[in-house]
């Protein structure tokens, strides 16, 4: 197998860093910090805490992230509902916690997230983790209906997921100085 990228694969991540683009600045902000939390490729408090407030939240969400990798052996094979309890109850847990924080405005950018925290094996149970945790009361009346609002019939009633496993992974990008770029 060649190490050069096939041109769907090009074109599929295109398309997600089109997606990506596409979620307002605070959200692509919390998803870069959620995947340097998640999959541990960055100091997270150090990359992203800008006062006592996020420090707080931070290491909140470090705390919940911690069930991440249990989850991630959790995720059932199918739809059989044998495993269904031990794997959603701490996938909604999780998806609570982000959906409480207010960065995740919409499905899209949830699906976004935790397709790339857990894989592209997780993909068939968003849904529902999305609308259980969006539904739950500690959030506010208006912030649920527009989180459930959010999410299209079409990835409600999905009859089949994509197995391709996501290709993009947003991180931190330094600020340049226009002066410092070429000419």
């Amino acid at each position: 197998m060649s190490a050069r990228m096939k041109p769907a694969e090009g074109a599929m991540t295109l398309a997600e860093m089109k997606e990506f683009a596409g979620f307002a600045a605070a959200t692509q902000r919390y998803i870069r910090r959620s995947l340097d939390i998640g999959l541990e490729r960055e100091d997270a408090m150090t990359r992203w805490s800008r006062d006592v407030v996020e420090a707080a939240s931070i290491r909140a969400q470090a705390r919940h992230y911690e069930r991440l990798p249990e989850i991630r052996t959790l995720v059932p094979d199918d739809s059989g509902l044998d495993r269904v309890e031990a794997f959603l109850a701490p996938l909604i847990t999780v998806t609570a916690f982000d959906l409480g924080q207010g960065r995740l405005p919409t499905f899209s950018a949830y699906r976004f997230l935790y397709e790339r925290l857990i894989g592209a094996n997780v993909r068939p149970w968003l849904p529902g983790a999305f609308c259980a945790a969006a539904a739950l009361p500690h959030l506010h009346p208006e912030l649920r209906r527009k989180l459930l609002q959010s999410i299209s019939e079409a990835a409600a009633t999905a009859s089949g997921w994509s197995s391709r496993q996501p290709a993009f992974f947003p991180h931190w990008v330094e600020k340049v100085e226009a002066s410092a770029l070429p000419h």
